[in-house]
């Protein structure tokens, strides 16, 4: 098991910036993002397995939001940059320890372990 704790969520306007906080109680390399609105399906933002690097991000925020690492603190931040009302949602942080091939070619929402969510909001 592992337990994920996100920070960092908020309120901002559009164009403005976030950074999601997503801190590990273990170390475990295939990490993401996903987010949900409220009548949408769940959709994956950003991944990273961590060690090679490789990252995956949607097409929706390629760009715009980057995903990094702080392996001493098992911490796991996505940077998002220029939000568009459209980024309102709330963003969960999502762990799993698959294989990098599994890692990258899975969206975070179906990696096996969640975190309990953090509220982005963008008004224009």
């Amino acid at each position: 098991q592992v337990q994920l704790v996100e920070s960092g969520g908020g309120s901002v306007q559009a164009g403005g910036s976030l950074r999601l906080s997503c801190a590990a109680s273990r170390v475990i390399y295939c990490m993401g993002w996903f987010r949900q609105a409220p009548g949408k399906e769940r959709e994956g933002v950003a991944g990273i397995y961590i060690g090679d690097g490789i990252k995956y991000f949607a097409d929706s925020v390629k760009g715009r939001f980057t995903i990094s690492q702080d392996s001493a603190k098992k911490t796991v931040y996505l940077q998002m940059n220029s939000l568009k009302p459209e980024d309102t949602a709330m963003y969960y942080c999502a762990a799993d320890e698959g294989s990098p091939g599994y890692c990258y070619s899975h969206p975070p929402d179906e990696y096996n372990y969640w975190g309990q969510g953090t509220q982005v909001t963008v008004s224009s």
